[in-house]
């Protein structure tokens, strides 16, 4: 799990784009790890959003991840 939890704020990081969907993450972790299940990822987003260093960010039909800190947020 903390591979993958790893893997998911290494790309965050590196991504041009301040926030992606779940499927970006996906496949960025299945990239290094993949025998990753989109279970186990789904699980480790959460987990690092709960740790707050992802958040959600709802556009009202899709949600998206990003990086705490990095682009504009409904908070800021």
């Amino acid at each position: 799990m903390e591979e993958i939890k790893a893997a998911i704020l290494e790309f965050a990081a590196a991504s041009k784009k301040s926030k992606f969907y779940f499927k970006d993450l996906e496949r960025a972790v299945q990239e290094k790890f993949p025998e990753a299940k989109a279970r186990e990822i789904k699980k480790a987003a959460t987990e690092l959003v709960n740790e707050e260093k992802l958040i959600y960010f709802s556009t009202g039909s899709t949600t998206m991840y990003g990086l705490k800190g990095r682009g504009i947020t409904e908070d800021e």
